[in-house]
């Protein structure tokens, strides 16, 4: 180690990488997949599916700035353990990160399995991927950018950027062909949209589908809540970088909708697994592989982002007493380099042991739950602490709001299709108490495993990190 250089995490990232980081969370594979399930679920009427996807902008604004509200009041990474542990108590907020150490892994598991499908589907036009190369492939994506990660955060920060540009680049050149068509005015272009109420309107519970299929696309808005502590100014840059990417991504997706729904009749688009790959295959049969590349490409950097916030919270919980001492450590490129470890690790086997259906479905259940728990803790400050002082309050049908749609995010897959797996989902999260009860609450200490973190200190030349003035008081303020 420079003994010169100081280890630690440090508040590097500002308004430009704030917002890039909120454009990558959000745009991920749910624009080239939902399009399908909203118009599905809007029985193929053209009106009401675009109505879907303006009306999903809404919700996930609503849900991320009460995300932001949790950030702003407890501004360093991993903000909704705070929170958790200020409204509810250590064991709650012990089990949330518990919690997030399989939830972590699930996700950046989901991600690369996605990643590795959709870069190897051209070798396959016309039957499905086999799991077996297609696993292979996502393992070594993902050990491939878990080593990129612990570089540190300049490699992360420049593919990150390139990312961004590459996504609104892709989107908004879908966007501007589809306006080009409209403008020509073809009829078979145009028809669409002249009467596109005319089709049999939905029924509720399929509108709800519907929205909920569009929601997915929208999700990825709270991830602040991660890495707050590593912002500038965050009580300001939060709230800009929020009202900066939510509206251009709902002015993109709606656009994308609108040329998708140009070039190709809601028939074919229902009939595609891929309908952004479809929709090139018809504009430009010519350069339709570079489709599947540039998606591929996007999705790298959303499973990057993934294991760069994911790792936090396993950070954090070393650093407050509840896992490990060996995963409060960082490396010489101040990356807690053990923390990735884990995390890749444990998403390795989640690759080799579920399917990436499986995945989405335990992943967006789980998070469900611990988003109601936040909630009810916003609403539960304004009843205990209606006089507060706090930089931002988030308008309170805003929760509730969210509540309601969390709601149906656990009870809709419960009744479509009940499974004993959500009982064993459940059953994981309790599974906590069986380590807190012990090791946290009894305090008992394992010999074993501190001579053990000696070792792996050396072996992996990483070191506790050095601590600032300014990182002492904000522990002291976030833990008022």
């Amino acid at each position: 180690m420079d003994r010169g250089k100081k280890i630690q995490l440090k508040r590097v990232f500002g308004y430009c990488w704030g917002t890039s980081f909120l454009l990558i969370n959000i745009i991920g594979a749910g624009i080239f997949v939902s399009p399908k399930g909203v118009l599905a679920y809007s029985c193929m009427n053209v009106g009401v599916s675009l109505c879907v996807w303006a009306g999903c902008a809404i919700l996930a604004m609503t849900s991320t700035l009460c995300s932001a509200e949790i950030s702003i009041s407890f501004p360093c990474s991993g903000a909704q353990y705070y929170f958790l542990k200020r409204y509810f108590g250590s064991t709650v907020a012990f089990l949330n990160l518990w919690t997030s150490l399989f939830l972590g892994s699930g996700v950046v598991a989901g991600q690369a399995l996605l990643l590795a499908e959709y870069s190897i589907q051209p070798f396959f036009p016309s039957c499905s991927v086999p799991k077996l190369p297609k696993k292979c492939l996502a393992l070594a994506m993902l050990w491939m950018v878990g080593i990129l990660t612990s570089r540190g955060v300049k490699e992360v920060t420049w593919l990150q950027m390139a990312s961004s540009v590459l996504k609104v680049s892709i989107l908004s050149f879908i966007s501007l062909t589809g306006v080009v068509f409209l403008v020509r005015g073809k009829k078979e272009n145009v028809e669409r949209f002249q009467n596109a109420f005319d089709a049999e309107f939905p029924d509720i519970s399929h509108l709800i589908q519907a929205i909920f299929q569009g929601y997915f696309a929208y999700s990825g808005g709270g991830c602040f809540t991660l890495i707050a502590g590593e912002l500038k100014k965050p009580r300001t840059t939060i709230p800009k970088c929020i009202f900066t990417a939510l509206p251009l991504v709902t002015v993109v997706y709606l656009l994308v909708n609108i040329s998708y729904l140009t070039v190709l009749t809601p028939r074919e688009i229902l009939s595609s697994d891929a309908v952004a790959i479809t929709w090139a295959n018809r504009v430009f049969p010519s350069l339709a592989w570079i489709m599947p590349f540039a998606i591929s490409t996007s999705l790298f950097s959303n499973l990057l982002i993934s294991i760069f916030k994911s790792s936090r919270p396993i950070y954090l919980a070393s650093q407050e007493g509840q896992l490990p001492l060996l995963f409060n450590t960082l490396n010489s490129h101040s990356s807690p380099f053990t923390a990735v470890l884990l995390l890749v690790t444990l998403g390795s086997l989640a690759i080799i042991l579920t399917s990436l259906i499986d995945l989405i479905n335990y992943i967006f259940f789980t998070n469900s739950l611990w988003s109601i728990l936040l909630m009810i803790g916003i609403l539960r400050r304004r009843y205990q602490e209606p006089n507060l002082s706090i930089p931002y309050k988030v308008f309170l049908p805003f929760p509730l709001t969210t509540i309601v749609i969390d709601m149906g995010l656990v009870v809709i897959p419960l009744i479509k299709s009940p499974n004993v797996h959500y009982v064993y989902v459940l059953l994981l999260v309790l599974s906590g108490l069986l380590f807190y009860i012990p090791l946290i609450h009894f305090k008992i200490r394992l010999a074993w495993f501190e001579k053990m973190t000696c070792y792996l200190q050396l072996l992996f030349n990483i070191c506790l990190p050095d601590t600032s003035e300014e990182q002492m008081s904000e522990v002291q303020t976030v833990k008022k």
